[in-house]
């Protein structure tokens, strides 16, 4: 009964115990293998952890690259939204989310939805209702479609080398291509720029949200996660802001991703 009741009614006072449930979030390009040394980093924290694939992201990166996925072209930002929400409507308790790139803007729905104990949007996508900058739309512009002849977007290794992996070595960039890129839906990028839903109402009272941004991003610059972050104006919500100036779009991968890890963990115990 008591569990009910908090779903219905949390308590995020510093009195309340914290929910031990944590699902992790992959983004675009990437499927859920990217959260395994999270995964297992907070499992030996205590917490219980997801790490649940997007729909059409379900399998081996280099298989996927061989094989698309059934499912992929006809998944969009909206179908990412219900898949999380089911998983998340299952668990006893509500869960702290985090969320990168895309998933960084399904954490903000997700809690705008109120599905979350707590949301972290690491480099996250902005919502329909924030225009990025230049150096996003140029960087993502492949990803829409627009002018492609293919029913999905496959970022070659010199795209992955700039838009993510720019912070690497020459041969961890061919070994993080190699593990973890995989073929991406159009309709998910286009739903998030074209598609109401994709809309934040940033004056929504809110459960707490920690924006993290990379220095070093060339897809979400740090002045956009600034933004987005500035964008909520409900004065009894709390909202955080961290920059790691040293790191890329692959912040969760990059050498020294438990800084980060560590830093969120010790952000959502102290609320």
């Amino acid at each position: 009964m008591l569990t009910e009741l908090l779903k219905i009614f949390p308590d995020t006072s510093n009195n309340m115990a914290k929910s031990k449930s944590i699902v992790l979030i992959h983004g675009n390009f990437v499927n859920d293998l990217t959260w395994s040394e999270w995964k297992t980093y907070y499992e030996q924290k205590g917490y219980q952890v997801y790490t649940p694939a997007n729909p059409g992201h379900e399998g081996s990166p280099a298989d996927l690259r061989k094989t698309v996925h059934p499912k992929l072209t006809a998944t969009g930002f909206i179908d990412v939204i219900n898949n999380l929400s089911r998983l998340i409507d299952s668990l006893p308790e509500k869960p702290l989310i985090i969320g990168h790139s895309m998933a960084g803007m399904a954490v903000l729905k997700l809690i705008e939805l109120g599905k979350a104990a707590a949301g972290v949007s690491i480099d996250g996508a902005p919502p329909k209702n924030v225009f990025p900058p230049f150096q996003t739309l140029k960087t993502v512009l492949p990803a829409f479609g627009f002018f492609s002849l293919n029913s999905y977007f496959m970022g070659s290794p010199k795209w992955y080398d700039y838009a993510f992996f720019n912070t690497l070595s020459e041969p961890e960039k061919i070994r993080s291509y190699e593990k973890f890129a995989v073929p991406e839906s159009y309709k998910v990028s286009r739903e998030l720029v074209l598609n109401s839903f994709s809309n934040i109402d940033f004056k929504k009272s809110h459960q707490p949200i920690l924006f993290i941004g990379g220095g070093k991003d060339h897809i979400f610059p740090q002045a956009l996660t600034k933004t987005i972050a500035s964008r909520y104006t409900d004065k009894n919500s709390k909202v955080d802001l961290k920059i790691f100036e040293d790191k890329s779009h692959f912040i969760c991968g990059e050498s020294g991703w438990e800084k980060v890890a560590d830093y969120i963990i010790d952000w959502y115990e102290k609320l």
